[in-house]
Formats: structure tokens, C-alpha cells, sequence
């Protein structure tokens, strides 16, 4: 049955994650499988689900070895669920968490399934590191071979050449430009000033202070490996400190994009917790919320739009389909992958030639209220484990929407090769 008798809310009934730390740092020993299986196991002990049979959970990673083939399935059989609980490993870039949330969504609102965990994970301290193809061909051909002269034979073209490793990267296969790179282009093309790229991110850290400080994470984050809190968040940093660090992706001298002002490369896993009301309410499981929206989109990255304006263009289709403005919602939580990014997306959304031209808006889509971004902090200063941010920000919404007050609130996630992923969630 692919739809039950009736389409059902999808309540979040919370999340939990372990901090987020700076690549090879604190998690440097550590992998995928322990990082999202602490954060699963978070989850089942803050709900009680030890022994519980889950619909599904889907989960994934951007960095991960071919040995992790079964990664979620793995992380299910460690995380105290009964071993009956299914697992899916995907991956969806820097959006893979909130597509994952919502696609355990649509399941529970059509009736597959009552209950579902989605999340993330990634580490740049365990990144899998291959040797040449070319050296690969060698140990292939000589495997291939009957007898020993056939096996060594393809051994006599061997060349320092081949035992230089393959260490993976983040750049465009279509274009060879890192994310960094392709959002200088963008920041050049939408007049981007550093001063706003840098005001972005000491925010960020502020409110991301203030949040820790304030006991706003004590119940969503769970210590791992000795680490209690993110690493990443500077309480102390300045305008001034900010404006100090050079460019790293255009040294040109008209460059803008800084590390102060771009993600840092983190490790980290999350998850959270969707079920139907009535599964949650048999289990006096709490309801911060409901995942009402979701919409993922691409752009022609290669002659039309920047790689990460995908947002742009998803956010006004859910909206359209929501029935709701720009200007409807209490808290905006757009994943800061890059101050630049967020930006430029804004900007997009107050331009009536881009709204006309890209989206066919008769007038521009319009201007969010600033101090209702990221509130809490975003991926600027908590970091970005690629896989694990979307699952971050849905629980951090969902609680925000529970204990602030509001009504909904919005979720954007740029991610590689062109693509956003976005979505809404509703106040309980």
C-alpha cells in the first residue's frame, strides 16, 4: 500500500545530536558509523525507545568509505532499536539530513509507516583516501592473469606515480571550482560586500553564544568523545578579528570570501525523531511541532545561476504551494554555508528583475526580517558536517517554535551541484 486511508500530520517529536567539531580535531579518531550511532543513540535514550521497532530510518553521508555500503542499517543495530527497525543510507549533498526527514515524512503523513528517524553524518578526519585508478588497473589485471607470468606481467608498468593517494575533495566535477570558489562568483555577480559577509557571520557566533549560554542546546546536543559543546563557536570574536583574515579562495586582492565568513570543514552527526500524533501520544511523547512543506530544486549552475542560488528558486515554489509569503513566518533557519551565500539569496529575493525574470513573480518576493535569521546560530559558527546540518536545524526549529513562541518557521539548505532543499515547520 503506497497510501493509507488518510494523509496524516507528521509531528517532530525532537532531535539530538553530538557537538559539532572541527576537522581533525576532536572526533579525529573517530567515523561515520560511531558518530551517528551516538547521535541515534541520544535520540532512543532521551525517548525511551530502547527495544522499539521503528517504521524506517534514513539517514547518510557525503564522506564515506565504500565500506559503509550499509552504513544506516549498521547504525540502527548499534543504537539500542530493535534490531527488526530498517535502515536507508542516501545522500542529497549538504541536504541529505532534511531530505531524509522528508522522505520518513511523507511515509508517516501517507500511512506507511507510524514512526521514523531521520539524520546525518560526516567526518573530513576519516575521509576515505583511495590510490590512483591507474594503480587500481594494475591490481585488477594482475588478478586477472592464470598464471605467474600473467600475474606479474602487469607489474612492470608500475611507477612512483601510482602510490601518490587520492585524497577526495569538494569541487564541481562540471566546473573544477571548489564551493568556495564558485561562491566568490556569485558574491562578485550580486555585489556582495565583505563588511555584510563578515556582520553575517559575527552574528552567527553571537547568537550562537548566547544560545549555549542561555541552556538552549543543553537538551539537543549529547557529549561524545569528551566534547560537550560545539568547538567552533567563538564567543569572543569581533568585527574587527573578522576583518583581519585574508581571502582564501580568490587571493587576487578581490577576493571576499574569508574563513572567517565560510564554513569550517566539521565533524558531526544528528538525528530526530517524526512520528503520527497518535503514535506519540501513546508513548507520552512530547510534539514540538509538524513538518508541513518540503521542496528540493535545482538551477543550471554551468550558464545560468550560481551553484548555490538553488534556494532561491525552492523556497517560492513551497511557498506557492503553502499558500503563504515570505513574510509569514516567526524563524528563518538558511544554512550558512557561506555568509556570501545567504546573502546573495536575499538579495535575489528583493529584486524585482530576478523575481520577474527567474520566477516569474510580478513583484519581488521581498525582504525577511533580519532579526528572525538564524537566532540561535547557524552553520557559521556551529560548523557543517555536510550530511548532518538539515536534521540540526529541524530540531533547533522545532524547539525554537516550541519555547519562543511563532507559528512556523522556514528551513533552507544550499547544497553541491546545484540543488536546495527546503521546508516548513509548524508550531504545534
Amino acid at each position: 500500500m503506497l497510501v493509507g486511508s488518510q494523509v496524516r500530520r507528521v509531528a517532530i517529536v525532537g532531535g539530538v545530536r553530538i557537538p559539532f567539531a572541527r576537522g581533525m580535531g576532536a572526533y579525529f579518531e573517530a567515523g561515520n558509523q560511531e558518530m551517528l550511532t551516538a547521535a541515534f543513540k541520544g535520540v532512543v535514550e532521551r525517548y525511551r525507545l530502547q527495544g522499539e521497532r521503528l517504521g524506517d530510518v534514513a539517514a547518510g553521508a557525503v564522506m564515506k568509505h565504500s565500506s559503509q555500503w550499509n552504513l544506516v542499517r549498521e547504525c540502527v543495530l548499534g543504537s539500542g532499536l530493535a534490531p527488526e527497525t530498517p535502515g536507508m543510507d542516501l545522500q542529497r549533498a549538504c541536504g541529505t539530513s532534511l531530505e531524509a526527514a522528508i522522505g520518513i515524512a511523507n511515509k508517516i503523513a501517507l500511512g506507511q509507516i507510524d514512526a521514523g528517524l531521520a539524520g546525518g553524518v560526516d567526518t573530513v578526519s576519516d575521509a576515505p583516501i583511495v590510490y590512483p585508478r591507474s594503480y587500481q588497473q594494475l591490481l585488477l589485471k594482475s588478478a586477472k592473469g592464470r598464471s605467474l607470468g600473467e600475474k606479474l606481467k602487469p607489474w612492470a608498468g608500475l611507477r612512483p606515480k601510482h602510490f601518490k593517494p587520492v585524497v577526495p575533495g569538494t569541487l564541481e566535477p562540471r566546473t573544477g571550482l571548489s564551493m568556495g570558489q564558485s561562491c566568490e562568483i556569485m558574491a562578485k555577480q550580486w555585489k556582495i560586500p565583505r563588511e555584510e559577509q563578515d556582520r553575517l557571520a559575527y552574528e552567527s557566533h553571537v547568537n550562537a553564544a548566547s544560545a549555549w549560554s542561555a541552556g538552549f542546546y543543553s537538551d539537543l546536543v549529547v557529549p561524545f568523545l569528551g566534547l560537550t559543546r560545539d568547538d567552533n563557536v567563538r564567543a569572543d570574536t569581533s568585527l574587527d578579528k573578522l576583518a583581519k583574515l585574508k581571502p582564501v579562495f580568490d587571493r587576487s586582492g578581490s577576493g571576499t570570501l574569508t574563513a572567517g565568513n565560510s564554513t569550517p570543514l566539521t565533524d558531526g552527526a544528528s538525528a530526530v525523531l517524526l512520528a503520527s500524533e497518535s503514535w506519540a501520544r501513546a508513548r507520552n511523547l512530547p510534539v514540538l511541532g509538524y513538518l508541513t512543506y518540503g521542496k528540493v530544486q535545482a538551477v543550471d549552475f554551468l550558464k545560468k545561476d550560481g551553484l548555490l542560488m538553488a534556494p532561491a528558486y525552492a523556497v517560492p515554489m513551497m511557498l506557492k504551494d503553502a499558500g503563504l509569503a515570505l513574510g509569514d513566518f516567526d524563524f528563518y533557519e538558511l544554512h550558512e554555508a557561506f555568509a556570501a551565500q545567504v546573502l546573495c539569496t536575499l538579495k535575489a529575493w528583493e529584486s524585482a528583475e530576478f523575481c520577474r525574470e527567474r520566477l516569474g513573480l510580478d513583484r519581488p518576493l521581498g525582504a525577511l526580517d533580519r532579526a528572525k535569521l538564524n537566532v540561535v546560530g547557524s552553520s557559521l559558527a556551529v560548523g557543517h558536517p555536510f550530511a548532518a546540518t538539515g536534521t540540526r536545524i529541524v530540531a533547533t526549529l522545532a524547539k525554537l517554535l516550541a519555547t519562543r513562541g511563532g507559528t512556523r518557521g522556514l528551513i533552507s539548505v544550499c547544497t553541491a551541484g546545484g540543488m536546495g532543499v527546503t521546508a516548513i515547520v509548524e508550531r504545534a
